[in-house]
């Protein structure tokens, strides 16, 4: 018979009684049910999650236990790891740049949608079936977004327009899709993006069966949670303003927003140098803590004793190296960390659970790899 792992009551709890002298994610179910929920009650039309940001099996079983029934995939090996959670999953294949290998892993595996935003890659898609839906994808020079997408992904609207003919002419399903460009926090950018589809649409004259507004939905960074409703219903005011009773059917690929709350990272103190002014972790860049190097650093940073207790002392800005062996392995000057942190303690990371997993090499031998599930994720001290 399969064991079945352990559910913890918190990362406090776990750390108190394993003292593992290894970076370890802590995942709750409960927490990505939630986000689950908030997303399908909220966004209006289909919601997909994007694989990319968290592949592990129990994150995709959790979502098809929440009712998430299509998933965006970027490779065969997203495809494999789709069809191990649900064989019915529907799948959308939006990255628009394939090999002639992809291109035919993504027939074996009956993906459903697929995304072009060049007339080359267009004609490499001839054998896909003609009851597919085809999405012109394109990109627009909008502000928003803690880094853009447009820049390698995206037609311009005058090539959409060519593109999207030749989709309706060549029979498959004519859609278009979009994305404003990660941890986007200004709803103003999704606006504008409907209404550019909109022209595209009176443009090519050919009338769309769904409009993926992409993902891009921005998680919690700094303590204060997105008001994603916010964005929800300024998506649909735009489309039903933008397209009227020919509003083409929504569809949304979160990712980082979706999974990022359900996990925190912790992170060991190795050691110290310069009275606790430069602190180093057995986890960094190239690690679980890759995205803190690219997006900055969290404002939600606890540190927790060996026993389970939270450090209380006032906090001071560190320097704060990662365990390998190059310089290169450094987060972002300033992490604050309590006064009284000290060599053995774990510093806990909130909101990890996207491209952390996903994102760590075994670079020097260290690595991200191990992850227990709990119930609650912070606040709750050992007993």
């Amino acid at each position: 018979m399969q064991q079945i792992p352990p559910l913890w009551l918190s990362p406090e709890s776990h750390l108190a009684r394993s003292a593992p002298d290894h970076p370890i994610l802590y995942f709750s179910p409960r927490v990505l049910h939630e986000v689950a929920r908030r997303f399908r009650s909220g966004f209006p039309g289909l919601v997909t999650y994007a694989v990319k940001a968290n592949p592990h099996p129990a994150v995709l079983s959790n979502l098809v236990a929440a009712g998430i029934t299509a998933f965006d995939v970027a490779s065969p090996a997203e495809m494999e790891a789709v069809r191990a959670a649900s064989p019915d999953a529907v799948m959308h294949y939006n990255n628009p740049m394939r090999s002639e290998a992809e291109i035919a892993a993504g027939i074996e595996h009956g993906v459903a949608s697929w995304s072009v935003d060049e007339l080359s890659e267009l004609e490499k898609l001839d054998a896909v079936p003609r009851s597919c839906e085809l999405a012109v994808r394109f990109a627009l020079p909008v502000a928003g977004a803690a880094y853009d997408f447009g820049s390698k992904f995206g037609a311009a609207p005058e090539e959409a327009v060519e593109l999207l003919k030749q989709v309706a002419a060549k029979g498959w399903t004519p859609a278009l899709c979009f994305h404003p460009g990660t941890q986007c926090e200004d709803e103003a950018a999704w606006v504008e993006y409907i209404h550019a589809a909109k022209k595209i649409v009176d443009e090519a004259g050919v009338q769309i069966a769904r409009l993926n507004v992409g993902g891009g939905f921005a998680a919690n960074r700094d303590g204060e949670a997105p008001d994603l409703e916010k964005v929800f219903a300024a998506i649909e005011k735009a489309a039903d303003k933008a397209f009227g009773a020919d509003r083409p059917i929504l569809i949304c690929e979160p990712g980082r927003a979706m999974v990022s709350e359900s996990f925190t990272l912790a992170a060991r103190i190795k050691g110290m140098r310069k009275d606790g002014e430069v602190v180093f972790l057995n986890d960094g860049i190239y690690g679980g803590l890759v995205d803190i190097r690219d997006m900055g650093l969290p404002g939600r940073v606890e540190v927790v004793s060996s026993d389970g207790k939270h450090r209380a002392g006032d906090r001071q800005p560190r320097v704060v190296f990662g365990p390998t062996c190059d310089s290169l392995d450094r987060l972002p000057d300033g992490l604050p960390l309590p006064c009284d942190a000290a060599t053995g303690d774990y510093v806990l990371f909130p909101g990890l659970g996207a491209y952390s997993s996903a994102m760590s090499t075994q670079f020097n031998g260290y690595g991200l790899s191990d992850v227990a599930t709990v119930i609650e994720l912070a606040g709750q001290p050992a007993s």
